[in-house]
């Protein structure tokens, strides 16, 4: 009985790995449209700091179509700005529709 509780505690564990893994593989369907809008706001604001960044949520629109919001703290000349990038894209065929970027400065 000892020679078999090394190699089932060993699969066990495995098996335990396997399925953690898994699930930390898995990826939020808004990460795309996250990357777009941070490309969009490093160009906007080239070789300035972007501090922080932030999925603000999803809003539903109408057959299939969804508006992603994401906020950004940008320094642009020595001053913090709000900036908010809103991404309006089709749930279906999974493609962009329009991209709007709007500025805010912050207290």
């Amino acid at each position: 009985m000892k020679k078999y509780f090394a190699p089932m505690f060993a699969t066990l564990v495995i098996l335990l790995c396997m399925n953690s893994l898994d699930v930390s593989a898995q990826r939020p369907d808004y990460e795309k449209y996250g990357r777009i809008a941070t490309a969009v706001i490093k160009e906007d604001f080239p070789g300035e700091e972007v501090r922080d960044y932030q999925y603000m949520g999803r809003k539903q629109l109408s057959d299939g179509q969804v508006v992603d919001s994401f906020q950004f703290k940008v320094t642009a000349d020595g001053k913090p700005l709000l900036a908010t990038v809103q991404i309006t894209h089709d749930l279906k065929n999974n493609r962009l529709l329009n991209l709007t970027v709007t500025e805010q400065t912050q207290q």
